[in-house]
């Protein structure tokens, strides 16, 4: 099973433009039925249901421990549930093995929460990774792509031969989105993207998935506690709370709600 490492991305094909994916309207991207999983500490996910149509951001907030992460492995094929189903681009994905996997992960992008960049690695060779990997472009065209990238995430040429100690937490991240989006996916996985920056990069941040939903992936699952992130990229919101969605719809709708555990933990975290 692979790890918090570079490379999960791969190309489908030639390199192409951005945005490019064709699917039809209300195409469902990812559906989940009835997931549970437990670990010795007891239950994490329980029943949890949703589908994620292409073209849409989906955000599940819910507190530290509450299984956003484990739920988000899930769907990336780094976890199988106990019970229930996970499926992505019409595929169950719970019992197939690693290399059944992997035309699926090909088509994802997932940015993990401490960015995971190799340490030994220059921003360039970290971006260009998963195409080294998974691709057989050429050198030009693995530069290109690198510098193509590095730019939708408002990063220039002098990042290339840094190493990942000389950039800073909110550049790291923004190198690992690139990393992420170099193999084109369909889907991005973003796990606490905003985790440990400062207002001013969390911003960034929030404001580049954004307009990545616009261009570059219109599709993502965003897991996190942050709430200013949720309102400036969700086009819905699940609150996760005791393994069971307290709340799933737009993201107006969701904030209104009457819910009593829904409005404690949208107060405790626009605290």
């Amino acid at each position: 099973m692979i790890d918090d490492r570079p490379g999960f991305a791969g190309a489908r094909g030639a390199p192409g433009g951005l945005g490019g994916h064709v699917g039809a309207p209300h195409e469902t991207i990812v559906e989940v039925i009835g997931l549970e999983k437990a670990f010795d500490a007891g239950p994490v996910l329980q029943g949890v249901t949703f589908d994620v149509s292409k073209g849409e951001t989906l955000v599940v907030m819910g507190g530290s421990g509450s299984g956003k992460t484990v739920l988000l492995r899930h769907i990336a094929g780094l976890l199988q549930p106990d019970a229930g189903q996970v499926r992505v681009f019409g595929q169950n994905i719970e019992h197939l093995s690693e290399e059944e996997l992997l035309p699926i992960r090909r088509r994802m992008g997932y940015v993990f929460q401490g960015a995971a960049l190799f340490d030994s690695l220059t921003t360039y060779e970290n971006v260009a990774y998963p195409l080294r990997e998974h691709t057989r472009l050429g050198e030009d065209e693995i530069r290109e792509r690198v510098a193509r990238f590095l730019g939708v995430v408002a990063l220039g040429d002098e990042v290339m031969p840094k190493l990942p100690s000389e950039l800073s937490g909110g550049m790291r991240k923004r190198v690992g989105i690139a990393r992420a989006l170099s193999a084109e996916p369909e889907i991005m996985l973003f796990d606490e993207p905003t985790a440990g920056l400062d207002p001013t990069n969390s911003k960034m941040v929030g404001d580049l998935i954004r307009e990545l939903h616009g261009g570059v992936c219109d599709t993502a699952i965003v897991v996190t506690h942050d709430l200013e992130l949720t309102k400036t990229v969700a086009d819905r919101v699940a609150i996760l709370i005791d393994g069971r969605f307290a709340a799933l719809g737009p993201l107006a709708d969701v904030l209104g709600s009457p819910e009593p555990t829904v409005q404690a933990f949208l107060a405790g975290e626009a605290r």
